[in-house]
């Protein structure tokens, strides 16, 4: 198995347990607007972007989880370019997570939700 530093593992970790409690609570609010607005011209852009954000962040999440799984099977070091990979699927979901938890927090407030 090739092993990662253990700050790239908790770094990794820390990612994709930002994205995982994106996906809830993105999905949680889509639900909340749904129930107590309905479906409606008003609602609509609020509802494709919460499912926007937590179909983003369940990618970002499978994609860190996939290519970090590819890095434990390799034998017996990871290539450049699996670690190259992995450096910018690091890179963007950290760019990621602040503008979808904004997105989720502007949509809280436009509908006054806690």
């Amino acid at each position: 198995m090739a092993n990662l530093p253990s700050r790239t593992t908790e770094i990794i970790n820390q990612l994709k347990q930002q994205a995982l409690d994106i996906v809830n609570e993105a999905s949680a609010l889509e639900l909340t607007i749904f129930e107590l607005f309905g479906e409606t011209e008003a609602t609509i852009a609020a509802l494709d972007e919460m499912k926007s954000a937590a179909d983003d962040a369940e990618s970002s999440y499978s994609q860190l989880s996939t290519i970090q799984l590819q890095i434990a099977q390799a034998q017996p070091v990871a290539s450049g370019d699996m670690l190259q990979l992995l450096e910018r699927a690091i890179a963007r979901t950290q760019a990621r997570i602040p503008a979808l938890e904004r997105s989720i927090e502007e949509v809280k407030m436009e509908y006054n939700l806690p």
